[in-house]
Parts: C-alpha cells; sequence; structure tokens
C-alpha cells in the first residue's frame, strides 16, 4: 500500500497526526499549524480573510462581520490541495471561528479533477470527543493500535494528576477567561479539566461552546483564581490586553488578585487546541491550583502569574 499523504487544516490535528508517527507522511498545513516544529516547513493551504492584528474587540467584530453574511472565516487555497495529491485531509466541523471547516474543504476538493483524498473531520466538543478524534485520524492511517497506544498513554498520565488532586481538601473557585474584550468563558473540555486539576469551575459547561460573561457576573462570582487564555493568544499577545480587565472598577477588590492568583496562560498552544497536548494543559492547571502537591515546569513558558499593582 502506498504511504499516505496527509494535509492537516487545524492545529490540533496536526498534533495528533504527529503524536501517531506520521509526521513525515504530512505535506501540507494550515497557517496555524506550528507543532512540532519541523512542520513549519510544510507548504501552507490556508489563510483568515480577517485581519489577525489588532485589539481582542477589532478582531471579534471582524470574526462577526464575516459570520453575518454566512461566509467563512478562512480560506482554502484549493490549487495547491490539488497539487499537493493529498490522500487524507484533516479538518473540523466543531467551530467556525477556530479553524477552516468541513464545508470549506468539501467546496475546494470539489475542484479535484484527480484524486479523490479521504476527508477525516474531527469534532472536539469534550474530552472524550479529543480521544475520539485520536482514534479516528488513527483509523483513517491504518494505524488504529497506534491510536489506542496514544489515547492509552495520555488518559494514564491525566489519570495520575486527577488521582493525586482527588487528596486535597480545599478546591479553588475557578474563572477561566477565554476572550476579554467582550469577556467570553471557557467552555468544552476546559470545565473538565479545571475539575480534573482539583478545581471548581465556575462558567462554561461541559461539551457546549464558549459562553460570554459579563464583568458584573465575573465579580459577584468572586472566584479564588482568575485564568486567563484567550483562544489563539500567547501569553505575550494577551499581556497587551490585561489592561481592559485590571483597569475595571472593583478588579482590586476581587479575591483572586487580593491573593495573587491570576495567571495568564498560553491559550494558543496549550488550552485552546483539542490533541495530545490537553495533557500539558491539565498539568499546567495542576501546577497553578495546588503548587504544594504540583510540579511540571510549565511556569514561565506556559503560564505566569499576572501581578497587579
Amino acid at each position: 500500500m502506498a504511504e499516505p499523504r496527509v494535509i492537516s487544516l487545524i492545529a490540533s490535528a496536526t498534533e495528533i497526526v504527529c503524536a501517531l508517527g506520521f509526521e513525515r507522511q504530512m505535506v501540507g498545513r494550515s497557517h496555524e499549524c506550528d507543532f512540532p516544529a519541523p512542520v513549519k516547513r510544510l507548504p501552507v493551504c490556508t489563510s483568515p480573510k480577517f485581519e489577525v492584528e489588532g485589539l481582542s474587540y477589532e478582531i471579534d467584530q471582524r470574526v462577526k462581520a464575516i459570520l453575518q453574511e454566512a461566509l467563512s472565516v478562512y480560506r482554502v487555497n484549493a490549487d495547491l490541495l490539488e497539487r499537493l495529491r493529498p490522500t487524507h485531509i484533516i479538518t473540523q466541523s466543531q467551530c467556525e471561528v477556530c479553524a477552516v471547516s468541513l464545508k470549506d474543504v468539501e467546496q475546494a476538493v470539489c475542484q479535484f479533477t484527480g484524486s479523490q483524498p479521504v476527508i477525516v473531520s474531527l469534532e472536539p466538543n469534550a474530552l472524550a470527543d479529543v480521544w475520539s478524534d485520536i482514534r479516528r485520524v488513527a483509523s483513517a492511517l491504518n494505524a488504529s493500535e497506534r491510536g489506542e497506544e496514544l489515547v492509552a498513554s495520555l488518559r494514564r498520565r491525566m489519570g495520575e494528576i486527577v488521582t493525586k488532586a482527588q487528596t486535597v481538601a480545599a478546591r479553588p473557585t475557578v474563572a477561566c477567561v477565554e476572550w476579554i474584550d467582550p469577556l467570553m468563558a471557557a467552555g468544552n473540555w476546559m470545565p473538565e479539566l479545571v475539575e480534573m486539576a482539583g478545581g471548581v469551575n465556575l462558567f462554561g459547561e461541559v461539551g457546549k461552546h464558549s459562553p460570554w460573561m459579563s464583568w458584573e457576573e465575573l465579580v459577584a462570582a468572586d472566584p479564588d483564581v482568575i485564568f486567563i487564555s484567550p483562544c489563539g493568544f500567547d501569553i505575550a499577545r494577551t499581556m497587551e490586553e490585561t489592561n481592559l480587565l485590571t483597569g475595571k472598577s472593583g478588579w482590586d477588590g476581587l479575591k483572586a488578585v487580593k491573593s495573587n492568583r491570576v495567571f495568564v496562560a498560553d491559550g494558543n498552544q496549550y488550552f485552546n487546541r483539542p490533541g495530545p497536548r490537553l495533557v500539558e494543559s491539565l498539568e499546567i492547571l495542576a501546577e497553578l491550583f495546588h503548587p504544594e502537591l504540583f510540579h511540571f515546569g510549565h511556569q514561565d513558558k506556559g503560564w505566569i502569574r499576572l501581578v497587579s499593582g
């Protein structure tokens, strides 16, 4: 059987493909696929239709304007896709804003005159779906056994953290911020990770899209921990906008602020990517919530403490 030629159009899928041992078989990627580092040499098959620079509010408005027209947020380079002769194209149908959608890929593939690649569409709404997606990719690549081994390994690592976290007497209440302006809480798999790491999640529901929340709701909840990891932003990018929170009336009176338990994390590399590195995401939360129990060494790379003043 000929070797697969894989194009991944979502960053988490790229990490799944590589974790399954198919990095060498990748022939193309999306503009957001950047891990592991060697994939950055691959041809880029997508681009955003909106200006990605600017404030959170401006980005939010641009994306909403495109979606209001019932249009896709990303472009797919159909000509390049065809030239790369993929046997498999991996995309997603979970979020129109997060990555290229199944609909976009199907439209691009319709233009092919030669091959008919297998389209694998992922839909990770909760943690169990991430394991299913890993199995789905593995199965499509005729490597089901590798998929089972990878899932077992990731779940084992997570299980060790959960077992240890269950021994704690005090569980901090946690507000996860997934977008700063307008304010959005974290949904999908994030509430699960918070609970697994020994915290009590205050906003957002398992398996459901991230909900908007008001500043008044955050103040009223007065969480023990505020965890900020905007979708698609790294730590430096997030730090450019933390003043939108720290400058608000009532910020200094919040319990998390007074106890110095406000954290900024790399949402782009960890928490917003439903792939193998959700294990590292859980490690980060565990060492933030219970530093007396956990130390994985993610500070300064995966997260920093937001110091007020």
